[in-house]
Parts: structure tokens; C-alpha cells; sequence
């Protein structure tokens, strides 16, 4: 397939996606039950007049076809309106949970694809051994285990019954730190339980990615003609063997990185880590329209162009498909 050709359809392809996921993004909180106009009122303050005033200052009493007007037109300058709660621009909103939503996700995810390859390569390589049972059968535990569960133990382990590590936050409220080490010290001592929660749940899957596309490659014949040659058994593994079995494993990878900048909503929600994903639950609560648009569509446009930088990746790494 000419080069050119391949990556213009992938772009096309990829700007398509973008606007069918932006319209959807606009009808699908709106279907949501709920007044946010009466919402953002006090409780016991649900006059006729609060409400009307509310819904005029959000265009919230324009049709459905007008605010899907405002709604583009502020989505193609790059400008998402203010929030309903915090009265602030969404742009400011939405990029002050930016960095710890890096912090937490990109540490876990760093590390779930180094422990989950590597087990799933050797585990692959050496089936049924004493490491592949025992490595398939954690992985398989961590994989099924619900996100929620897994926080809620280590905080009870970690943080109530031993005392290690702090139960939530990004850092202790007021806190003062007399060197940039402290501090430092102190939001590693608040990322560490967040971080090894998103490691756990992450791990399963790229072990068992990876441990199912190895043990497919030994069968084939040209690692039986690598091991005719004479070749060591980590040269056919690594240099054969690891290659063509990557692919799998590449694009559950890519999938994933773009899931870092939507961060983990159930590990934020759990640990109290403001990023991203926190700030999903917490504007999907109030009904918070603009946040929730603007948080939701940067989470699609980063799995999308994940998948672009994929795509782009495997004219070069899979001769098949320039075939």
C-alpha cells in the first residue's frame, strides 16, 4: 500500500472519529436526569427566579439545537465555556488536573508495562513451568479484581493497619515544607498506593497479551530454524521470538497511553487524587455540563490519536500491511 495513501486515510479517518465523538459528546450528558440549573443552587433556594437566571447565564433556555450551536462554535476555538460549580474558564479547570493525572497514571502505567511484559515473555517461554503458573494465576487474580477493591485493601493494609502511606491526596492540606526534598518526599508518600493500585489492575492485561502472543510465535517455523542454527535459546527469544510477538502487546499499549491523559476515575475517586478522573466523578455529580464535556473529549481525542500514532507505527513495524 502506497505511503502516502495509508497515512492520509488514517487521518481522515481519525478527524471523522473526532467530530462523531464530539457530537456525541454534546447529547450524551444531556440525557442525563437532572436539573443542573437547580443544582447549583443551595439547598432550600429553589425559587422559580435562582432558576431561571441560572438557566439564562448557561444558555440553558435556548433549544437543544441552539446550545449544540454554542457548543461547537466554543469547541473549534478551543474554548469550553466556564464551569457551572467553580465559575471558572474550563480550560483553567480541566489543566490544573492535567500534571497529577501525568503523575499517577504515566508512574503506573510505566511500571505495569515493565513487570507485565517481562513476566509475559518468560511465563510464554517456559509454559506450564513453576514462574508461568504462578505468575498467569496473580495476574489472572489482579486482572478480575475490581479497581475499587484493590485501593480499599491496600489503604487498609498500608495506610489504617501499618500506618505507611497516607489514605488520599496529593499532599497534606496547609502543609508546609522547609526544602523542595520534603515535598518532594511527601507527594511520592501520597502517589505511592494510588500508583501501585493502577500497576496492579494494569498488569494482568499485558501479561496475559503477552504471554499468549509468545506462546504462538515459539510454534512457527522459523524459531525452529533460529534453533537449528545453533542459536542460544535468549537470541531466539529476544531476536526472534520477542519481535513478531509484540504486536499485540504494542497496541494494548498504545490503547492504554492514551488512556493516561483521561486518567483512572475509579483509583482518583478512591485514593481523593485531584485529577482528571476525580474531576469526572465529581462534575458528572453536579452535572456540570461544560467540565464534563471538556474532560470526556480530551479523553477521546487521546485514545483516538493513540491509535493514530499506532497505525502510523505498524506501516513500519508489520510488513503487512505495506503488502
Amino acid at each position: 500500500m502506497d505511503k502516502r495513501h495509508y497515512f492520509l486515510r488514517k487521518i481522515a479517518n481519525t478527524v471523522l472519529t473526532i467530530v462523531v465523538v464530539a457530537s456525541f459528546n454534546f447529547v450524551l450528558f444531556r440525557i442525563l436526569p437532572g436539573d443542573p440549573a437547580r443544582l447549583l443552587l443551595p439547598r432550600g433556594r429553589w425559587d422559580a427566579a435562582s432558576i431561571t437566571a441560572n438557566e439564562k447565564a448557561f444558555h440553558l433556555d435556548k433549544p437543544l439545537w441552539e446550545q449544540f450551536g454554542y457548543y461547537w462554535w466554543d469547541t473549534v476555538r478551543f474554548r469550553f465555556g466556564d464551569s457551572f460549580k467553580a465559575r471558572l474558564p474550563v480550560t483553567q479547570v480541566v489543566g490544573e488536573r492535567i500534571l497529577p493525572t501525568l503523575l499517577l497514571t504515566g508512574t503506573g502505567m510505566v511500571f505495569a508495562i515493565l513487570i507485565g511484559v517481562i513476566t509475559g515473555v518468560f511465563g510464554g517461554w517456559r509454559r506450564g513451568s513453576l514462574f508461568d503458573t504462578t505468575a498467569t494465576g496473580v495476574s489472572m487474580v489482579f486482572y478480575s479484581t475490581p479497581t475499587l477493591w484493590v485501593g480499599m485493601i491496600l489503604i487498609g493494609l498500608f495506610s489504617v493497619k501499618l500506618g505507611w502511606f497516607p489514605t488520599g491526596g496529593l499532599e497534606e492540606a496547609g502543609a508546609v515544607y522547609a526544602s523542595w526534598w520534603q515535598h518532594t518526599k511527601a507527594i511520592l508518600d501520597h502517589l505511592f498506593l494510588p500508583a501501585l493500585t493502577f500497576c496492579l489492575v494494569y498488569i494482568g492485561q499485558y501479561h496475559i497479551i503477552m504471554r499468549s502472543s509468545i506462546t504462538g510465535v515459539i510454534k512457527e517455523d522459523f524459531v525452529l530454524t533460529a534453533r537449528a542454527k545453533g542459536m542460544s535459546n535468549m537470541r531466539v527469544l529476544w531476536h526472534h521470538v520477542f519481535r513478531n510477538a509484540l504486536l499485540p502487546t504494542f497496541t494494548l499499549i498504545m490503547i492504554n497511553l492514551g488512556l493516561v491523559m483521561s486518567g483512572a476515575i475509579l483509583t482518583e475517586t478512591v485514593f481523593n487524587w485531584p485529577g482528571l478522573g476525580r474531576l469526572a466523578y465529581d462534575s458528572m455529580m453536579q452535572r456540570d455540563y461544560p467540565v464534563m464535556q471538556a474532560v470526556f473529549l480530551l479523553m477521546s481525542v487521546a485514545v483516538i490519536f493513540a491509535n493514530l500514532i499506532a497505525d502510523f507505527c505498524y506501516y513500519y513495524l508489520d510488513p503487512r500491511v505495506q503488502a
